[in-house]
């Protein structure tokens, strides 16, 4: 590597990330998406390198093409959050059918602090006092105020 390079490789840890996202723009063409100093260093870096020295060899070219497998390549991008299935939004967090819990339909009843707790076990979670929860663990939460194993804090881990 000649000694021109080796110096702009050295300056670039010198510089601020707005000028780095300035360079890698000049070099690659096109802005940047990220400002993570240490990956547009990196970048920049190898840009640099490979300009001056030349890319991959005509060589490792092919043997990257032969590497690559097109069945592994996702042909439709992921479709968005809103568009889900309404069923995948009602989705139990717990298995419906946990030896643990009784069937939807079904109650776990506990005393805590001198108050009898009773929670429905529903086909989509639990509900409490009118409110409906996706785990045991947000019932116990909104019962005690702090976190805790849901299923510990209704006895229930002891069946598994």
């Amino acid at each position: 590597m000649n000694t021109s390079v080796q110096i702009q490789l050295a300056k670039l840890a010198e510089m601020s990330t707005g000028e780095l996202a300035r360079r890698y723009a000049e070099l690659f063409g096109e802005p940047t998406r990220t400002r993570h100093k240490k990956y547009l260093i990196r970048k920049i870096a190898w840009r640099m390198q490979a300009l001056a020295e030349g890319d991959l060899s005509e060589r490792a070219k092919r043997r990257a093409e032969e590497l690559a497998n097109d069945a592994d390549v996702r042909l439709a991008p992921p479709k968005p959050k809103d568009e889900q299935p309404a069923a995948a939004a009602k989705l139990f967090v717990g298995s419906p059918s946990d030896p643990r819990l009784p069937a939807p339909g079904g109650a776990i009843v506990r005393k805590y602090k001198g108050k009898v707790i009773r929670v429905l076990v529903t086909e989509d979670g639990f509900e409490h006092e009118g409110e409906r929860y996706k785990s045991l663990t947000a019932v116990a939460k909104a019962i005690s105020g702090s976190h805790c194993n849901g299923f510990r804090f209704f006895g229930l881990e002891a069946k598994q």
